[in-house]
């Protein structure tokens, strides 16, 4: 559905050319939720922005649905736009207009229907994003939530074949931002909309995408399934950004990597463990201190959750006795769907490296 192809965008500045993307290459299959994540000032919104054009790049390819976006002149290019929606941040809705009437406004742009026609698409798209009973309000009478449903609504409003959401839950509370995802994925369930999403929240990527690209630099680090880059990413930046949604999740005392030590007595070996999916429900704890009765194990965390809907367990665990059962516990451990990661090992209340 949309290819890109050695893309590059290089803006002028006061002490020479600054170059926000620099040969970026993706292909994103029809229908799919796919994610972009980077920090601010990293690329990731001048890249949405080149699939609809609303910024030119300087050299390279944008090809949405077979046509090529970078050869369309100025009338192409407004007709391809209209199979392209797209949510932003902060909403952009009309302040005097009415959540019908901003959901209308791109069909009404566009001159070619009655406004019974506008109104035979406007209102299952309202009724679709749960305002039918606001469809009379004004934008100062609605939360941000509220907001962003409205700027669903107009994105769908041309029956576009795909969806740009540019940092669309950004300024949105944490209970919202999950209505608004689970908004997102159920239109793009019903409509077979191809979605891309731009964030700097890895919780979002977790959530609702299936496949995700890191951006740094205005370069891509790091691309595949999110399942295969959030349990084992690759590069630096993509360990940050799950390390920090990680800590999120820990008690305090082992955040920054740090175990306080009432936590943790003297002769232990700390692991972390990690589960996906029929493995998250495999008792494989009770399973090792069974197996190996002079093995002492302590639990330090544990959390389950998932990723696309799929189980992901993750662990922290510290086990102690003699050096040969602490050797035949890591094996067990290693022959399990599992992934084992040694953090530490505490001696006389200091926590080395293992």
């Amino acid at each position: 559905m949309i290819e890109i192809k050695s893309l590059t965008k290089t803006y002028p500045g006061s002490s020479g050319d600054v170059a926000a993307l620099k040969g970026i290459n993706l292909n994103i299959a029809a229908g799919e939720i796919y994610g972009v994540i980077g920090k601010s000032g990293a690329g990731k919104s001048t890249l949405i922005r080149c699939i609809n054009m609303l910024e030119v790049p300087t050299s390279g390819r944008v090809i949405v649905d077979g046509r090529e976006m970078t050869k369309l002149n100025a009338d192409e290019l407004r007709t391809a736009r209209k199979s392209i929606g797209m949510i932003f941040q902060h909403f952009n809705l009309l302040s005097s207009a009415t959540v019908y009437d901003n959901a209308a406004f791109p069909l009404r742009l566009a001159g070619n229907l009655s406004e019974d026609e506008i109104a035979g698409k406007v209102r299952p798209l309202i009724e679709l994003v749960g305002l039918s009973h606001l469809a009379d309000r004004y934008p100062a009478q609605l939360s941000g939530g509220q907001k962003q449903r409205v700027g669903i609504a107009r994105a769908l409003a041309n029956e576009p074949k795909v969806l740009l959401c540019d940092e669309a839950t950004s300024a949105l509370d944490p209970q919202t931002t999950k209505d608004v995802l689970a908004l997102i994925e159920k239109i793009n369930r019903q409509m077979n909309l191809t979605v891309v999403v731009v964030t700097h929240e890895m919780q979002v990527i977790k959530d609702i995408c299936g496949r995700v690209a890191v951006i740094d630099g205005g370069v891509i680090t790091e691309e595949g399934s999110v399942v295969d880059v959030f349990t084992n990413p690759q590069k630096s930046i993509t360990k940050e950004f799950i390390s920090v949604l990680l800590s999120n999740e820990l008690p305090t005392a082992f955040r920054g990597g740090e175990i306080m030590q009432e936590y943790v007595p003297d002769g232990y070996l700390l692991l972390r463990l990690i589960f996906l999916g029929e493995s998250a429900d495999d008792p494989v704890i009770a399973g090792m201190i069974r197996q190996f009765p002079g093995l002492e194990c302590t639990m330090l965390f544990g959390n389950l959750d998932q990723i696309c809907h799929i189980p992901f367990g993750r662990m922290i665990i510290g086990i102690t006795g003699e050096e040969n059962v602490l050797r035949d516990a890591m094996d067990y451990l290693k022959k399990k769907d599992l992934r084992m990661e040694v953090i530490g090992y505490v001696r006389r209340n200091v926590l080395a490296d293992n």
